[in-house]
């Protein structure tokens, strides 16, 4: 009795195309199509992907994700302020908010309708007669303020600064502690305003988170051992100017600076087992701590 003729092997997904390379992994036959390179040999799609979901996704020395190597959150706060720039430029009917009005010689720009509404305001009699600010109820201006800008120089400046400083702390932290970061940051300069500039004065801009971020950059390349000796002059210089001109927030900038500091050291040493954990609660504390600061100072306005 004759033996048969060896069958070719097919692929098993393309059963009409013959092929002699096997998955190195579950050692099906595999077309050129189906190959997927391999530390050693080829795969299969299915050994491909069954792979995918048993290796760890990769994490920074921070616990954030390796996503924030893209800087998707940093893009999306540039495009929410310069779109908030676009409206507040929209709301002005007196035409000077874009690059002329009172801040720093008329250079930085107007106040407007939008910033108006949503800028750091203690206590005070509002445009059209009413009584409105902080302590008044509006807490929301806490955030906003952080996103509303004087004009296109104080926006472009500040956009700048969030471009050079959060792309390297979001690739660090990952996208969440970034946010995070860079919120609280914000948060922690305008609760500074508010505690200590006059009850009718008016702040606005990114330039409380972008102190926090100066701060936080800081720290977390301290943190990982890396020279800093760049950080500081800009950093002073940046101080410098806030002291120097008046229109500016000293407040605002400094209190940023701090709660940028305090969110960082929160981030860099929380103790690699419980990592997740103290970083949420050092974040809590912090913001309680800031909420407590405004109740207070809440309370002394509406007694005055």
């Amino acid at each position: 009795m004759s033996e048969s003729p060896p069958t070719t092997p097919v692929c098993y997904r393309h059963p009409g195309r013959e092929t002699y390379v096997r998955c190195t992994r579950c050692d099906r036959p595999i077309c050129p199509d189906c190959m997927r390179a391999a530390s050693v040999g080829h795969q299969c799609p299915e050994c491909v992907s069954e792979g995918r979901r048993t290796v760890r996704p990769a994490r920074t020395a921070f616990g954030g994700g390796a996503a924030g190597r893209h800087g998707y959150v940093t893009k999306a706060l540039i495009a929410v302020n310069v779109l908030l720039m676009l409206l507040s430029i929209a709301s002005d009917r007196g035409g000077d908010a874009a690059v002329g009005g009172s801040g720093l010689g008329g250079l930085l720009g107007g106040p407007t309708p939008l910033t108006d509404w949503g800028s750091v305001l203690g206590l005070a009699r509002l445009p059209d007669g009413t009584v409105g600010g902080v302590a008044d109820g509006e807490w929301y201006r806490l955030i906003t303020a952080m996103f509303l800008h004087f004009g296109l120089p104080h926006l472009l400046l500040n956009m700048w600064a969030l471009w050079v400083l959060g792309r390297s702390l979001e690739a660090n932290l990952g996208r969440l502690r970034f946010l995070a970061l860079y919120l609280i940051a914000g948060f922690g300069g305008n609760v500074a305003a508010y505690l200590f500039s006059a009850q009718n004065a008016t702040t606005a801009g990114a330039s409380t988170a972008i102190f926090g971020l100066f701060a936080a950059l800081f720290l977390i390349m301290r943190r990982l051992g890396r020279d800093t000796s760049g950080i500081l002059p800009v950093l002073i210089v940046n101080l410098v100017f806030t002291f120097a001109v008046p229109s500016i927030s000293i407040a605002g900038h400094l209190g940023g600076l701090v709660t940028g500091a305090a969110m960082a050291l929160v981030l860099a040493y929380a103790p690699r087992s419980r990592r997740s954990l103290v970083q949420l609660a050092g974040g809590a504390i912090i913001v309680l701590a800031l909420i407590g600061a405004t109740l207070i100072r809440t309370a002394q306005l509406l007694a005055g």
